[in-house]
């Protein structure tokens, strides 16, 4: 593992999203629609910074590689939430997996979240949630990325 996990998403996307239309209901219900993405990476390559622009919202990830513990640590904001920056997720890649874990409040609910990252040419990215704990994951968010530049 190495700041360099996340070069594969430096560039421009276009993201085919597939999402439970309620998250914080755990509604069953989902929609599809598409978003453009755009990734940079900053801080001399140690972090990037993507925004997702889908109808009506906006959204921001800043990740940072932390080497003296070799993990990566994830925040999100949206402009369906100002002024908050979500907690963040941690984790690693192995072998163009990544995993990613964090601990977050959604719908009143403590819920741990997941984020699961395939690399490569068309990169995939979902998030789950688990409502006991870590037993069961529940996948609530599919992106699937391909290069537009």
């Amino acid at each position: 593992m190495s700041e360099n996990d996340f070069d594969f998403f430096h560039g421009r996307w276009r993201v085919a999203n597939r999402k439970i239309a309620d998250i914080v209901g755990r509604g069953t219900e989902w929609v599809e629609f598409e978003a453009t993405s755009d990734c940079r990476p900053v801080l001399g390559g140690a972090a990037n910074i993507d925004t997702l622009r889908a109808d009506g919202w906006e959204g921001m990830t800043l990740r940072q590689y932390d080497p003296a513990e070799d993990v990566w640590r994830i925040w999100w904001a949206s402009t369906r939430a100002p002024g908050q920056l979500d907690p963040p997720l941690e984790g690693r890649f192995t072998d163009g997996h990544g995993v990613f874990f964090g601990d977050d409040v959604v719908g009143g609910h403590a819920v741990k979240l997941r984020f699961d990252w395939t690399a490569g040419d068309e990169p995939v990215w979902q998030q789950q949630f688990s409502y006991d704990d870590g037993q069961t994951w529940e996948t609530n968010w599919v992106m699937r990325f391909t290069r537009t530049a």
